[in-house]
């Protein structure tokens, strides 16, 4: 898929923040007026880099009888932390009449959460509740690794003339009990990246995460991708927290967090990137040999599928490929390659074969 056109406004023509990377914190969820306003207030003392408080005012949760947000009333404490600090408010909405309270309450950014973005009918609410509308909206992914999906979100809310448009990257669910809360698959918001390179990109690493200890290395890691700020969660006493607790810090802990952070350019100096396009000439080249390794291996294949359709062989031959993935891994070890992508490069390669075999062997034989 090609660079798709969208008229996008730079996040830094948002009238937010002339900084970067723009920084968003708050509470994961709304609880009192006490604990937004000592919210907000520490993170004014503390984190001068955030320019945007955000606070969970309507909680989708998985079961009933969780705590679900407290709702309507919340939204005018934002009001009141935003009158006292300057800081700019944003909430998640999921449905229309979520997007006519917040607004009618002052709220700075809308962002969809991950759960709305993967039900259409219910960001084409949002999108139609939007129409006319001129407001920040940052949509996050799918809570399933769908690039379509996510992709079909923002143009939605496109389409209904919104131009300060952003993606937040907030990790995968994959089922399983990871290192991670949420997957980050990186590979899917790069992806995104390119195929919408004027989309500002935000990433969500207390959802990645899930607990404290690993929002150091993520913010670093999406930072060094380019992404254009991050959303990290902050409450006064985040082991008291009304939800996500593991994941939230102190805003001492989050200005801790950020003075560590290492902030690098795409561009770098005059010299490193005359230095860096000569390593570029030489990765093209290597690519290219790769690209024509593989097309002669698919060639060699070709010429076993005949071989096999002739003699009457199955097309999977399960102790060769057994042998052949042996080997191979031993071969990557010496050569100091990981052991999960090597298995992964091979696999891929493998059900390559397997199609190309597939169609040499239904193919009709002239006589």
């Amino acid at each position: 898929m090609t660079n798709i056109k969208m008229n996008l406004v730079p996040i830094e023509k948002w009238g937010i923040s002339d900084q970067s990377p723009l920084i968003i914190s708050g509470p994961c969820s709304a609880e009192t007026l006490e604990q937004v306003m000592q919210t907000a207030r520490d993170l004014v003392k503390n984190t001068p880099q955030v320019k945007v408080f955000r606070a969970g005012i309507w909680k989708p949760r998985t079961r009933p009888n969780s705590f679900e947000g407290v709702g309507i009333e919340a939204l005018s404490w934002l009001q009141k932390a935003k009158a006292e600090t300057g800081l700019l408010t944003s909430v998640e909405v999921a449905n229309a009449n979520h997007v006519y309270e917040a607004l009618k309450h002052g709220v700075d950014i809308l962002w969809i959460g991950a759960r709305t973005t993967v039900n259409p009918f219910s960001v084409q609410e949002i999108a139609n509740a939007l129409k006319g509308v001129d407001v920040p909206v940052m949509v996050k992914n799918p809570i399933n690794p769908d690039l379509q999906l996510w992709l079909g979100a923002i143009e939605r809310i496109h389409q209904a003339g919104i131009t300060r448009l952003g993606a937040i990257h907030r990790g995968f669910s994959s089922g399983q009990n990871g290192r991670f809360r949420n997957a980050p698959q990186w590979k899917i918001p790069i992806e995104l990246k390119r195929l919408l390179p004027d989309l500002p990109m935000i990433c969500d690493p207390s959802h990645i995460c899930g607990k404290r200890d690993l929002l150091l290395e993520v913010s670093q890691k999406a930072l060094d991708l380019a992404m254009d700020g991050l959303m990290i969660e902050a409450h006064p006493n985040p082991n008291e927290a009304w939800s996500d607790k593991a994941q939230q810090l102190t805003p001492d802990a989050l200005a801790e967090l950020l003075g560590q952070l290492k902030l690098r350019k795409p561009e770098g100096d005059e010299l490193s990137v005359d230095f860096l396009s000569l390593f570029r000439d030489e990765i093209d080249l290597i690519d290219l040999e790769i690209l024509d390794t593989i097309s002669k291996r698919a060639k060699v294949v070709e010429k076993i599928a005949e071989y096999k359709r002739e003699h009457k062989m199955t097309i999977l031959q399960v102790s060769r490929w057994d042998e052949i993935l042996k080997d191979r891994m031993a071969t990557a070890e010496k050569l100091g390659l990981d052991e999960k992508f090597s298995k992964e490069l091979y696999q891929q390669i493998h059900l390559m074969s397997i199609r190309i075999q597939t169609k040499v062997m239904n193919t009709k034989v002239s006589v």
